[in-house]
């Protein structure tokens, strides 16, 4: 069974007070896949691109075993770009670029061999694309995950409201959880949302860690606290992946595997702003990764 990752696959500028970066490679899909791959070694991506997409970059994507039958190239056309420059406290940017380009008209397109999809992860697209892919799966996936943004919940919201219904969790950051729900306080805000469909919320928040709801249960998970963050971009992405990676590796889906899938996560997404871009991806051990885990266990392990 596959773990199928739709999203952006694409050039990112990113300027931060560390440093800035000419094009490098970026995108929702392009950081999910690579974070879900250290833990599932099924991952499939659908996403597109244009024919400036370099192929050593798409090499390093096939590299991490993850099957890019689903990227479509389109020739004589320019890839996603997005520019970006972080302010000092990095969770504050100014949006400098935005190219659509290819994915204007992305109509996604599930392979035959994506059909044995378990575990589907909805990369931050518009509502209708996500809705889509549901809708093409000849099977319903075991479990579907779906990340969205404030930019849909504004011109949107009708839609953004359809696609929630379908999913299992929903992943957002703590302004999106308000928005969407109305409500200030975040238990409130998450009772709210979950009556909209989903069994799972997750709402991210940012340096301050993570909560996962689900009926009546909450979980709190810890940030990790990083000396020097480097970029920040990807960082959610990255979350998400490492999040339903570790599910599709473990196979139950029950609110204590989901606890333990947001620590992965989070471990994963603390690698991720530590260089620009993919870098700090593309070569982790499994025995860095353990031990990043073990810190966020002991941010938290207490006796009484």
């Amino acid at each position: 069974m596959s773990l199928v990752v739709i999203g952006t696959v694409a050039f990112d500028a990113i300027e931060t007070p560390f440093g800035k970066t000419d094009k490098i490679v970026g995108g929702a899909a392009t950081y999910a896949s690579l974070a879900a791959s250290y833990f599932y070694d099924k991952t499939k991506i659908v996403a597109v691109v244009g024919d400036d997409f370099h192929k050593e970059d798409i090499e390093d994507i096939k590299n991490h075993g993850i099957d890019v039958e689903g990227l479509q190239i389109k020739k004589g056309e320019k890839s996603f770009f997005w520019a970006g420059k972080y302010h000092n406290d990095m969770n504050s940017r100014d949006t400098l670029a935005t190219e659509l380009n290819v994915l204007a008209d992305f109509d996604p397109i599930i392979p035959e061999s994506y059909q044995d999809c378990e575990y589907l992860m909805l990369g931050n697209l518009t509502p209708q694309i996500q809705k889509t892919v549901i809708e093409r799966m000849h099977k319903r996936p075991k479990l579907i995950v779906m990340d969205t943004m404030n930019f849909w919940m504004d011109i949107a919201m009708d839609d953004l409201l359809e696609t929630v219904k379908l999913v299992d969790v929903l992943t957002i950051n703590d302004a999106e959880a308000r928005q969407l729900s109305g409500e200030y306080s975040l238990v409130k805000a998450a009772q709210k949302i979950l009556e909209m469909g989903p069994k799972y919320l997750i709402i991210k928040k940012g340096e301050h860690g993570a909560l996962l709801f689900h009926e009546d249960q909450i979980f709190s998970a810890p940030a990790l606290p990083l000396a020097e963050v480097f970029d920040p971009t990807g960082a959610g992405d990255t979350f998400a992946g490492g999040f339903i990676g570790y599910l599709a590796k473990v196979g139950t889906i029950n609110f204590s595997n989901m606890k333990n899938a947001i620590i992965f996560g989070s471990a994963l997404a603390s690698f991720c702003v530590e260089k620009f871009g993919t870098e700090r991806l593309k070569d982790l051990k499994q025995d860095e990764i353990s031990e990043r885990v073990k810190q966020f266990v002991s941010l938290s392990s207490f006796v009484i």
